[in-house]
């Protein structure tokens, strides 16, 4: 007969106590990264290059502003003979296409925010990341460098344009060009973000696109229905505050002599986004998803 051989020895399993201890270790094989605010915006980019809304918003807005902007040059060249424009500054055309353009990132603003509370992907978007001010910073991040882009590049393109198809039109000087391109971007940008910050907040993307539409709209044309000397200091500070009025700032025009002037309107614009994207952080913070 022959002897039985001894059991061969056995690797412990990883799960397996180690020495000393009362409880089971494991060691994944897979290699743990230390996630960070560059994952949250990798993730953010994907997100709003991947969605059709992006690419229709976008798309509307670049078709606004450069259309109309490029209309209403070319209306007013027509008409050059007729009228003297050697006071006029040929960016200043441009404003009308912004003010519709700005409805588009509006609407891109509220639904990068709001539109995963519809679909209930705001669940998935925290799990992957707890840390829910580190995905609204990235959201924030993400678009405000798409808006303020597209807005740069289009706005750009109007006002050279502009400059070229009014020769009888005075020269803008380099602040103006400053103002009218870069500056007037940041503003939309900001105004976008703004909206970014409303949808946050609202988490329903019809009541925040109400919401910032009427804030664009509503003070202008409320002013413009109020006749009553009484209500004149109201009426004015509807007139000097309102978006449009902001808008055509920065192309030294504007609807009053007195309220904001020069770069007095990003400003404004940057303090209100600043407090309200605040609040939208602290209810991320506080309230459930």
């Amino acid at each position: 007969m022959s002897t039985p051989q001894p059991p061969m020895p056995q690797a412990a399993p990883a799960w397996q106590a180690a020495p000393g201890s009362a409880y089971p270790t494991y060691t994944s094989p897979i290699p743990v990264v230390r996630t960070h605010l560059g994952h949250a915006i990798s993730s953010e980019w994907t997100k709003i290059r991947s969605v059709r809304s992006t690419m229709w918003t976008l798309g509307v807005f670049l078709l606004l502003v450069v259309g109309i902007g490029l209309l209403v040059a070319l209306l007013v060249a027509a008409k050059s003979g007729d009228a003297d424009l050697s006071g006029e500054n040929p960016l200043s055309f441009g404003v009308f296409g912004l003010l519709l353009g700005s409805i588009c990132l509006i609407t891109l603003g509220v639904l990068t925010t709001a539109s995963e509370y519809g679909t209930g992907m705001i669940r998935t978007t925290m799990v992957a990341c707890p840390s829910r001010g580190r995905v609204l910073a990235a959201k924030a991040v993400v678009f405000f460098a798409v808006a303020f882009t597209v807005s740069l590049l289009s706005v750009g393109l109007v006002a050279f344009a502009d400059a070229a198809l009014l020769d009888g039109a005075r020269q803008p000087s380099g602040m103006e060009w400053l103002k009218g391109t870069f500056g007037i971007s940041l503003y939309l940008a900001l105004l976008g973000l703004l909206s970014l910050a409303v949808g946050s907040v609202i988490r329903h993307s019809a009541g925040a696109i109400t919401i910032m539409i009427g804030l664009v709209l509503a003070p202008l044309v409320i002013a413009l229905f109020m006749f009553s000397e009484s209500l004149d200091r109201v009426r004015t500070a509807l007139f000097e505050y309102s978006i449009p009025n902001q808008l055509s700032v920065f192309y030294s025009n504007s609807l009053t002599r007195s309220g904001p002037s020069g770069w007095d309107p990003l400003w404004i614009m940057a303090g209100v986004t600043a407090v309200v994207f605040a609040g939208a952080w602290l209810l991320l913070e506080r309230r459930d998803v």
